[in-house]
Parts: structure tokens; C-alpha cells; sequence
């Protein structure tokens, strides 16, 4: 019995000093886990913010660019037929889009898929107007009617692809 008391006298305090290390370094590295996360995710976001600011300003200059009356400013020239112009218009939308395609990466996907419906939107507009004139009609009657088109919308859908750009700029920056 002696010895079985001797025993307990030697293995109790062991097992206190073992909890209380244990505890301890159980609290220790929880909190250099934490530590380190934290660190990461700042590194991390100072990596990628400046990137997706950076996707921000470039779809909001893809819609800017694709927008009608912009589209009209850079690529009416005189002596241009409708259809001439219509083919030129869908060909700078498209390597417009071609060249930012790669912005969905950075941004979220419902706002991926609002640029391309602002996209689609426009091209829509422009084929529908072109379907109202003979190709060959003067390229100056063309942008007249898609002016005057563009104008009588309060809200294009390329504003609302802009309000909706802004919104989730706006949410990144706090």
C-alpha cells in the first residue's frame, strides 16, 4: 500500500504539469494559428484588391466604349453605308469584349453576366435599328436612327451594368 501511495505522490503532480503544459501550448498555437491566418489573408488582400479594382475600371471602360454614341464617335466615318458601319460597330464590341474577357476572373459572376447582358443588349440595338434600313442606305441615316434610339431610353442597360459596377466597387472598398 506504501508503495502504491509513493506511486500516486509521483504520477499526480506529473499529470497536473502535463495538463497544464498541455492546455497551454493547445492555447499557444491556436492563437499563432489565428496569427498566422490573419497575416495571410492581409497579404492576400493587398494582392488581390488592387486587382479588382483594377477589373472595376476596365468593364466600366468596356461599357463606356461600347456604349452607342461612343461607338458612333470613333467609327463613323463619311461615305459609309449602314451595313458597313453596323459590321464595324459588332466588330469593335467584340474585340472590346475579347480584350476584357478576362476581368470575370476578379469580379463576382452576377455581375459577369450583367456586362454581357449590357453587351448582348447593345448588339441587339444595333442589328434591330440596321433591320429597319437597306444596307446600303447612308451610314449617316443609320447613326441618326441609333442616336435617336439611344436617346429616347432613360436607363440603357449599360447604365445599369455601370450603377451595378460601382455597387460592388463600392462593397470591396467598404
Amino acid at each position: 500500500m506504501t508503495v502504491f501511495l509513493e506511486i500516486l505522490k509521483m504520477t499526480i503532480p506529473a499529470l497536473v504539469v502535463f495538463a497544464t503544459v498541455y492546455f497551454m501550448m493547445k492555447q499557444f498555437l491556436n492563437k499563432e494559428y489565428q496569427i498566422k491566418r490573419l497575416e495571410y489573408q492581409q497579404k492576400h488582400s493587398s494582392t488581390t484588391t488592387p486587382l479588382k479594382l483594377q477589373a472595376y475600371e476596365r468593364l466600366s471602360l468596356f461599357c463606356e466604349r461600347i456604349s452607342i454614341p461612343n461607338l458612333l464617335l470613333r467609327l463613323k466615318s463619311d461615305n459609309q453605308n449602314a451595313g458597313l458601319l453596323r459590321l464595324s460597330m459588332l466588330i469593335a464590341i467584340q474585340q472590346e469584349f475579347e480584350h476584357n474577357i478576362t476581368q470575370q476572373v476578379y469580379v463576382s459572376d452576377q455581375l459577369w453576366q450583367i456586362v454581357k447582358i449590357a453587351r448582348d443588349d447593345t448588339v441587339n440595338i444595333i442589328n434591330g435599328v440596321a433591320e429597319k434600313l437597306e444596307p446600303k442606305a447612308p451610314g449617316d441615316e443609320y447613326s441618326n436612327f441609333l442616336l435617336n434610339y439611344s436617346n429616347s431610353q432613360e436607363i440603357t442597360t449599360l447604365d445599369k451594368a455601370l450603377q451595378a459596377i460601382k455597387k460592388e466597387a463600392g462593397v470591396l472598398l467598404g
